[in-house]
């Protein structure tokens, strides 16, 4: 690849009485050549390499792994057994690049930009009010949004859209919404919400699986659509990683099939 440029005309090296150096072009073509040369060493080793264990690092946001995808990962492994998946978590992930974590793969919640990384949607979600089974009762029941002026809310910090965007667009800003208790992720929220606690603010894709066991139920509409959701990011250069590709491609498969669901 080198020696074609010269033979289209532009030289790479000039001859000096003790040796040679760089042209400019030389100077400015060398970054991606060293770039080329690092990917093709990385793609070299993960394929060939031997004498240590081929590891794939997954950084995910924690309700994420906890509540989507805990539980499909054993079809992953299933389908690639050769993979080693190491799974590292995190609450709120949206400042860090993939590259700091030392993370070859990252899930977080977001709109979708972030710089120098490419992000694709996993997710598509509703805002819902979600509650146990037994929390409805005769003296005070859930069966229209103002009903939730009897009702504990379960707040989670950090998220654009919460109890008062949806009070809002349900005809219910006269409730309250600052009342209640506060969380620092939704884990803890629908755990509360699980145990006859309060009313937590779901997002569809992530209580799929609690809403179809009965854990939990969603008595109220509207559903609202966010503007936030679950993205795989990754550098650029992650994909030279076969086993990157592969998680990669099998992730935004089941992403497809949850969304085709609903």
């Amino acid at each position: 690849m080198i020696r074609a440029v010269p033979e289209n005309g532009t030289a790479l090296f000039k001859r000096l009485p003790r040796g040679i150096e760089l042209t400019e072009a030389g100077l400015a073509y060398l970054p991606v050549v060293h770039e080329a040369i690092e990917r093709l060493a990385a793609a070299t080793d993960e394929i060939f390499g031997q004498g240590h264990l081929k590891i794939l690092t997954v950084r995910v946001s924690l309700v994420f792994f906890t509540h989507w995808l805990s539980w499909r990962l054993p079809d992953f492994r299933k389908r690639y057994p050769n993979v080693n998946l190491r799974i590292t978590s995190n609450i709120w992930g949206g400042d860090s690049s993939v590259t700091d974590v030392e993370a070859d793969l990252e899930i977080r919640y977001g709109h979708g930009k972030w710089g120098g990384l490419r992000a694709e949607r996993l997710t598509w979600d509703t805002l819902l009010p979600v509650c146990a089974p037994g929390l409805p009762s005769p003296k005070a029941p859930l069966s229209s949004p103002k009903d939730l002026a009897y009702h504990e809310l379960l707040h989670v910090l950090g998220y654009e859209e919460g109890w008062g965007y949806w009070l809002k667009r349900a005809g219910a800003s006269k409730i309250d919404s600052s009342k209640g208790m506060q969380f620092d992720t939704l884990i803890s929220a629908l755990k509360a919400a699980e145990l006859g606690q309060g009313v937590a603010l779901a997002r569809s894709s992530l209580v799929e699986h609690m809403l179809v066991s009965g854990q939990l139920i969603a008595p109220l509409k509207p559903r609202l659509p966010t503007s936030e959701a679950f993205y795989l990011v990754y550098s650029q250069h992650s994909i030279v990683n076969p086993h990157a590709a592969a998680f990669v491609a099998w992730l935004n498969a089941q992403a497809q099939e949850a969304h085709a669901r609903h």
